[in-house]
């Protein structure tokens, strides 16, 4: 246990280190300022976009930013999706493995192309060699870029900056922050124990004269933009837990800092592009503040066990199961916070074993999306709630809304609305009907409270493009595989559409000159009023779900029944 809270200690120690660092870096990107790679990746760039016909000086408005998002996740989703379909006419198929049912490889590709990698089927007996890496890991990279476009272009707009050319952003995201770090992280997985071969399945003779079938393939690469770009889905079916995926603590290490590493410098980024590092750390030691309760929340859960196992045995030990013994309870509550937290999604035990406090923090994570957030996309829901704090606080105080010398007008509202309300409907709505039809349609596996979690957690994973599940839940049906796809494929692209929309709107304005009556938005008491304002919408909004879910669940057993 000790061990488990000390590699705690130093997983966020490193990433309070290196969070102003890479966030220096992320800004000199995409500011487009001289890097380390310039030599390497100009060239490379240039060559791209002469084919393309893009000019890396044309700034593009809100509504060509949103066609060329649209439009790019359209065509990389139907190129996909054939190249799965045909699967077995393709290289690199070592088993002969023949397409996916059609549902199944529907739901898979939108999956992917949202950055959600929500997975209704096992990647070791679905898809070939050539399918994981270069369909899956094709959008795992342009799906992370995606996000990481639009944060960055909703940044310059809030910052009065013209938001940008998506086609330039979303290379330069590749090129300069992505691919260099998976390719460092791929070598470092390598010397941890992750294979790396386009090998067939291994056939090995057990003890007992029996064969067993040990599935690998090109792990190392397709594990580290898995987690670098918050996509989190697993080359084998039980994701991170499998030893070929992260086979020990140095791995596992390697594994979680990749998945804050960006949602955690984005937030210093910004900063920069304000020219106001101090709102910066004030806004970052927010959010770690709470994500640290989170952890602590589903720690002392885990740490308790199950009450109903240890009364019945005479036991006093911490809930193990579901849990991988080279990890332990204290590692897997750190990384089923973070992994909910961060929109990965990644797994190294089994969220439908977490105990009621567990539940809880993972689906107030999926519910609030902004503790650390996704992809870019979850840096800008942070100033959504932000935006709203500014508009209720000016309100209250009896001045004019402003954010960094702009005025919050009626349309930044009604826009920052529509992001945060999307969520719960897309959320409640499929949850309700799904529960209304249990035996047909919910394949829930455990009934009662923890059954609610199962649909709703099912939904909301999906709603924030996260993509982890509750897998007790039977979801590998044509209702899944096909309802899922609205909270998806909504989930992503009305939020998109609104962030960018309201960040083209604010980039227009005039700034307003400081005067002694503007809102100080860089103080510490302006920051807490932050905090409750997203705690208090994110609760009230999903509270009766939590209620019927994991808290009646944890009274349930608390009292023995």
């Amino acid at each position: 246990m000790g061990q488990g809270f000390l590699q705690i200690g130093l997983t966020l120690c490193i990433v309070i280190a290196i969070t102003p660092l890479f966030g220096k870096y992320i800004a000199r990107v995409f500011l487009g300022e001289r890097t380390l790679l310039d030599f390497l990746m100009n060239p490379i760039e240039r060559s791209m976009f002469v084919l393309a016909g893009v000019r890396r000086k044309d700034d593009m408005a809100g509504s060509q930013y949103i066609r060329s998002v649209l439009f790019t996740n359209l065509i990389m989703g139907i190129s996909v999706y054939f190249l799965i379909y045909f699967q077995r006419l393709l290289p690199w198929n070592p088993n002969g493995f023949g397409a996916p049912n059609w549902d199944v490889l529907l739901h898979t590709t939108i999956s992917f192309v949202t950055n959600t990698d929500q997975q209704h089927y096992a990647g070791e007996t679905t898809l070939s060699y050539f399918s994981q890496v270069a369909a899956l890991g094709f959008l795992m990279f342009t799906s992370a870029a995606t996000g990481l476009a639009v944060g960055i272009a909703f940044i310059r707009g809030l910052t009065g900056r013209r938001l940008g050319n998506f086609y330039v952003d979303l290379v330069r995201g590749i090129t300069r922050i992505l691919l260099p770090i998976s390719i460092i992280g791929a070598i470092a997985l390598l010397v941890a124990g992750v294979p790396q071969t386009l090998a067939k399945t291994m056939d090995v003779t057990t003890l007992e004269g029996g064969t067993q079938y040990l599935a690998r393939g090109p792990v190392a690469s397709f594990e580290m933009i898995k987690l670098l770009g918050e996509n989190g889905g697993g080359f084998f079916g039980v994701n991170s837990a499998h030893p070929f995926e992260n086979p020990n603590g140095a791995s596992n290490l390697i594994e979680m800092i990749a998945m804050i590493s960006i949602p955690a410098a984005l937030i210093y980024t910004y900063g920069i592009f304000a020219n106001n590092i101090k709102q910066a750390w004030l806004l970052f030691w927010m959010v770690f503040v709470i994500f640290v309760v989170l952890v602590g929340v589903t720690a002392v859960g885990e740490l308790q066990g199950n009450p109903l196992v240890n009364n019945a045995f005479g036991l006093e030990q911490p809930n193990l199961e579901g849990k991988e013994v080279r990890f332990g309870w204290v590692q897997t509550s750190f990384w089923a916070v973070m992994t909910t937290a961060t929109m990965s999604g990644a797994v190294n035990g089994m969220h439908d074993s977490l105990m009621p406090p567990g539940l809880f923090s993972t689906l107030f994570n999926l519910f609030i999306q902004v503790i650390w957030g996704g992809q870019g996309t979850g840096t800008a829901y942070l100033f959504i709630y932000l935006i709203l704090t500014v508009f209720l606080t000016g309100l209250m105080a009896g001045r004019t809304p402003e954010f960094l010398g702009r005025k919050i007008e009626k349309r930044e509202i009604v826009l920052a609305s529509v992001v945060l309300l999307i969520h719960p409907i897309l959320v409640l709505i499929p949850s309700a009907i799904a529960l209304a039809y249990p035996i047909t349609l919910s394949g829930i596996s455990n009934p009662g409270y923890h059954g609610i979690s199962q649909v709703v957690y099912e939904y909301a994973s999906a709603a924030a493009n996260n993509g982890s599940g509750l897998e007790g839940l039977g979801d590998n049906t044509r209702w899944w595989n096909l309802s899922t796809l609205v909270s998806l494929i909504g989930g992503r692209y009305i939020p998109i559409i609104a962030i960018l929309l309201l960040a083209d709107g604010m980039s227009r304005k005039q700034p307003v000159p400081v005067t002694p009556a503007t809102l100080r938005t860089d103080s510490l008491v302006f920051t807490s009023i932050t905090a409750g304002v997203t705690l208090i919408l994110g609760v009230l909004t999903f509270f009766p779900v939590l209620a019927l879910g994991p808290i009646a669940e944890g009274l349930k057993l608390a009292s023995g029944s």
